[in-house]
């Protein structure tokens, strides 16, 4: 492995670690919500074995934990449940199918969550470690799961573009970008992106295939 190879996969291992402390925050805020309160920052570090220090790092204010753990509550078991039900071995193609719809399912009650969120972290200063996700690990794992039956064919670089071009075109971002700029209804909405998804996949499957 190159010594380039080998900085771009320690930056990855970064990423995904601060993308799973990021997550275990957000879980554990998620368990106290079920329970009927509105936790401190202090239950909530408790809950996740971290420091207050590291709940700020990735969340500045309680409201943005707060608004992310409640999109949470309201799309995980759906999205995890579609992807598995249209596991059929090696479709990846089916299976980002299935997240795309079972998001969709879901967009009028996330959407305007969703708003709020990015709002609150557009203009927020950029957390001091550049790995550290802002907003989206959870549509990053989905995405991830949904393409696992291509990890045999296309190589780390190929998959890891695959995930990023996947993330421009699913999620609120994008919905929001259909909505107001191109005035799209749900069903349309959902024709477009499907049809992007799978643009993209093609192209990747096309690429590698033409190496």
């Amino acid at each position: 492995m190159s010594s380039a190879e080998t900085s771009e996969a320690a930056e990855t291992g970064r990423y995904r670690q601060r993308r799973r402390t990021r997550a275990a925050i957000v879980a554990a805020t998620t368990e106290l919500l079920r329970s009927g309160t509105t936790p401190s920052v202090g239950e909530i570090a408790d809950a996740a074995d971290v420091s207050r220090r590291t709940v700020y790092a990735y969340f500045p204010t309680l409201e943005q934990l707060l608004l992310d753990a409640t999109l949470g509550l309201l799309s995980q078991s759906a999205v995890d449940d579609a992807i598995d039900a249209a596991d059929t071995g090696d479709d990846a193609t089916e299976r980002v199918a299935a997240m795309i719809r079972a998001l969709s399912a879901v967009s009028t009650e996330t959407l305007p969550l969703g708003r709020s969120l990015i709002r609150l972290t557009v203009d927020a200063p950029r957390p001091a470690d550049a790995a550290a996700p802002v907003r989206g690990y959870r549509r990053i794992s989905w995405i991830e799961r949904a393409l696992e039956p291509l990890r045999g064919r296309l190589d780390d670089a190929a998959l890891e573009r695959l995930v990023s071009g996947l993330a421009m075109v699913v999620g609120w971002e994008a919905l929001i970008v259909l909505e107001d700029l191109r005035g799209l209804g749900p069903e349309e909405e959902l024709d477009v992106t499907l049809w992007a998804a799978r643009a993209l996949i093609r192209a990747s499957l096309d690429e590698a295939g033409a190496r």
